[in-house]
C-alpha cells in the first residue's frame, strides 16, 4: 500500500506497527462522525436526495400492494449489485431462475439468487432486530451459500487481514488494506451505535456515512460491497424513510463503477467527505426519480389491464399478479399461483399473448420450459434494452 497518498488523517490514519506476524501498514478509521459541517454545494444535494426520497415513499404508499412491484425491481439491484464484483448475468436469467422448478447451476446466477434472497431474509429479520452485526452476519451467511467464496466462512467476522487491489495485488502493491482484524470488533460497535442512535442528521447523510464507514471497516472476507449497498435500502426502510427497499441504488454505482470505488478512496487518502456524499447524493436523488418513474408506469399498464379483464373469472386476472411481481412467467408458474390445471394455464397465457400482454422468449433451462415476458413491464423495469437481444440469445442455445 502506498501510504505516501494518505496524506490526510481526518476519517483515519495509516498503521504501520506490526500486529503479530502481520508486517504491512494498514488503515485505521476513526469513529464515525456525529456532526458534519458542509459547503452549501453538499447541502443542496443532501436536499435534493431528500426530496426525491419524499416523492418516492409518498408514491409507494399510494399502491395497494406494494409487493407487486418490489419484485423486478430488487432482482435488477441484485443484479446490479453482483455485477460491480464481477458476476456475469443478465436480467432475463436472472427472472427465468426465480420461476425455475430447479436447481440454479449456472454460479453467476446462484450468486445473483443469493443476494435476492439476503435481501428478503433482511426484510423479514429488520421487523425484529436492529442493524447490528448479528443482522449483517445474517444477511451474509445467506449471501455465501455455495458459491464463490463460500469457503470464506459465511456469517462469520474475518479473522485475518485483507487487502484491496488488482486480482494479483500483494499487500506491497495494494491500493487499500482495511483495518487489522483484531480492531473490527471496535468499529463496528461505534457503527451500530451511529445506525441506531437518534439523530437530527440527514437520513440520506447518514446512509452515506454509513456505507462509506461499512466499506472501509471490510468486516468479511467476501461480499462486503454486496452487504454495504443492501444496507443502504435496509437504512432507509430502519429509518422509515420508505416502507420497503425500492430504491435501486446498485445501478447508479455500476454506472459509475470507478468513481463510485475512487470517491471512497479518496475519503481514506485525502479526506474528500463531501466529493463522496455529493456523489452519494446524487445516486440516491437520480435512483428515487427512476424508480418513481418506473412505479407510475407500471400502475398505469396494471389498471389498465385490471380495466379489461373486470368481468373475467378465469385464470387470467391471476396472470396480472404474476407477471407484476416477475415478467418472466411459466406455466408451471400461473399453475402454482392460480391453482389450475396445465390446460387452464395455457389458455391463460394464450389469451393474454392475444391481448398483447405477453409474447414467447423460447424455452429457457434444462427442461427447456417455454418462457413467457410481459414486454411492457419488461420495458418498465430495463428500460426496453435488453430484451429482444437477451431473449434470442436465451432460444437459441
Amino acid at each position: 500500500m502506498r501510504t505516501e497518498q494518505y496524506i490526510s488523517t481526518a476519517f483515519g490514519t495509516i498503521v504501520t506497527n506490526p500486529v503479530g506476524a502481520w508486517r504491512h501498514p494498514y488503515f485505521l478509521p476513526v469513529n464515525i462522525p456525529r456532526e458534519l459541517v458542509l459547503s452549501p454545494e453538499s447541502l443542496a444535494a443532501v436536499s435534493r436526495a431528500d426530496l426525491a426520497l419524499g416523492r418516492l415513499s409518498g408514491l409507494a404508499m399510494l399502491i395497494d400492494d406494494p409487493e407487486l412491484l418490489l419484485g423486478p425491481s430488487m432482482a435488477q439491484e441484485a443484479l446490479a449489485s453482483s455485477r460491480i464484483e464481477g458476476t456475469q448475468a443478465s436480467l432475463s436469467d436472472v427472472l427465468s431462475a426465480e420461476n425455475a422448478d430447479e436447481p440454479i447451476d449456472d454460479e453467476n446466477l446462484r450468486e445473483v439468487n443469493n443476494y435476492l434472497n439476503a435481501a428478503a431474509e433482511g426484510q423479514m429479520l429488520l421487523q425484529k432486530w436492529p442493524l447490528t452485526q448479528r443482522f449483517i452476519c445474517a444477511l451474509h451467511a445467506t449471501l455465501l451459500a455455495d458459491v464463490r467464496g463460500d469457503e470464506k466462512f459465511p456469517g462469520e467476522l474475518r479473522r485475518s487481514p485483507v487487502w484491496i487491489g488488482s486480482p494479483n495485488a500483494r499487500p506491497e502493491t495494494a491500493r487499500f488494506i482495511p483495518p487489522h482484524h483484531e480492531q473490527i470488533g471496535d468499529l463496528l460497535a461505534d457503527w451500530e451505535r451511529f445506525v441506531n442512535e437518534p439523530s437530527t442528521m440527514p437520513v440520506v447523510l447518514r446512509a452515506a456515512l454509513m456505507h462509506y464507514q461499512f466499506e472501509t471497516i471490510h468486516p468479511f472476507l467476501d461480499g462486503n460491497g454486496r452487504i454495504g449497498r443492501l444496507l443502504i435500502g435496509f437504512m432507509l426502510v430502519a429509518d422509515d424513510v420508505l416502507s420497503a427497499p425500492i430504491l435501486p441504488i446498485s445501478d447508479y454505482f455500476e454506472r459509475n463503477r470507478d468513481q463510485y470505488y475512487d470517491r471512497l478512496q479518496a475519503v481514506r487518502e485525502r479526506g474528500e467527505i463531501e466529493e463522496w456524499v455529493q456523489f452519494f447524493c446524487e445516486g440516491i436523488e437520480q435512483q428515487a426519480k427512476r424508480a418513481a418513474a418506473r412505479i407510475r408506469a407500471l400502475v398505469e399498464v396494471r389498471e389498465r389491464y385490471r380495466r379489461e379483464t373486470i368481468n373475467d373469472r378465469s385464470a387470467l386476472t391471476s396472470v396480472i399478479d404474476l407477471i407484476f411481481r416477475n415478467p418472466v412467467i411459466t406455466v408451471a408458474t400461473v399453475m402454482r399461483h392460480a391453482e389450475v390445471s396445465r390446460p387452464a394455464a395455457s389458455a391463460a397465457l394464450r389469451r393474454a399473448e392475444a391481448r398483447g400482454w405477453l409474447v414467447s422468449a423460447g424455452r429457457w433451462g434444462r427442461g427447456g420450459r417455454e418462457r413467457w415476458i410481459a414486454t411492457e413491464i419488461w420495458a418498465a423495469v430495463s428500460d426496453g434494452s435488453k430484451f429482444e437481444h437477451e431473449a434470442r440469445g436465451n432460444e437459441e442455445r
